[in-house]
């Protein structure tokens, strides 16, 4: 999030806007946390992971009371249209507030899950990607040094894309996703004559929302008579420097929701579609069920069965 909220900022400029910042999302334009951003505001924070304005989670923005709050807020600083980097609940948020009070915004996408309709990308995934890419490689060595089976739990949500991409970038034996059909005995019969002809240890990538991961573990020492163990990445691939690749995205997805806004366009999703920047309308990407790519979900296919 870091080098997007940078590049708004210094593009804002550029074109002769007034940028400011919100800091701690829905909560902070409630309570005014609000501040004049100037180019010194966003120096040095584009290789940070996280985000420098922090983030929350706010009951009170459900309340019509505590939106107008913020609407007065922001009229003060005589501020009329708004950025927002994040995920379905902030576009959502920010879609209630543009409903009651005509405030227009630009939604940038922004969770590692990517499972934001409308986009085949959103920022922070491929940090997050490189950085469950580490652990993999880092628990392969103890794999293959004690002949181990590893089932390795990545998030998501419902969404298995950071598993399958990890999976099939770390050469995984099992894939186990909310997007698949699984077939443990086809598996093990699988796995069973690799074993035979030499196979010496087992990486199993497993996404949160099956609920799959401990079960998992369980049933390879069984069924498949090798040591396993469970490591949860959990909040790990959460963090992490912005690769190059989410720098250049913030970058292009930051310019892209400033020219929006100044275009006139109200509430749009700024979206990465088959290799194209674009918008899309806040009730088609509310509406629209998530689509995972079908080639990756071909390519995993075989190692969930």
């Amino acid at each position: 999030m870091n080098p997007a909220v940078k590049s708004a900022v210094d593009y804002s400029i550029k074109q002769g806007l007034k940028p400011f910042l919100i800091r701690n999302g829905l909560r902070g334009m409630i309570d005014g946390d609000i501040a004049e951003a100037t180019r010194e505001d966003v120096s040095g924070i584009l290789h940070r992971g996280g985000t420098v304005l922090r983030s929350s989670r706010s009951k009170r923005f459900f309340e019509y009371e505590y939106r107008k709050q913020a609407y007065d807020n922001l009229q003060k600083l005589g501020i009329n249209k708004l950025i927002v980097i994040g995920g379905d609940g902030s576009f959502a948020a920010l879609n209630q507030f543009y409903a009651d009070f005509g405030v227009p915004f630009a939604g940038i996408p922004a969770t590692i899950d990517n499972d934001i309709p409308g986009t085949d990308y959103c920022l922070g995934v491929d940090t997050a990607l490189n950085m469950i890419r580490d652990s993999i490689d880092s628990i392969r060595d103890t794999a293959t040094s004690f002949s181990r089976a590893f089932v390795i739990e990545t998030m998501g949500r419902h969404c298995g894309y950071l598993a399958m991409v990890s999976a099939l970038s770390s050469g995984a034996e099992i894939c186990i996703v909310p997007e698949l059909e699984y077939d443990l005995d086809a598996i093990g019969e699988r796995l069973r004559k690799d074993m035979k002809d030499g196979r010496g240890y087992i990486l199993a990538i497993v996404a949160e929302g099956t609920n799959m991961a401990e079960y998992l573990t369980r049933w390879i020492k069984v069924n498949l008579n090798m040591e396993a163990r469970l490591t949860v990445l959990g909040h790990v691939q959460r963090g992490g420097s912005p690769t190059v690749r989410d720098r250049i995205m913030a970058y292009k997805f930051a310019v892209a929701a400033v020219d929006s806004l100044q275009a006139g366009n109200t509430n749009k999703i700024m979206i990465y579609k088959d290799g194209v920047l674009g918008t899309e309308d806040i009730e088609t990407v509310n509406s629209t069920k998530v689509e995972l790519n079908d080639q990756i979900l071909q390519l995993c296919e075989h190692l969930s069965k």
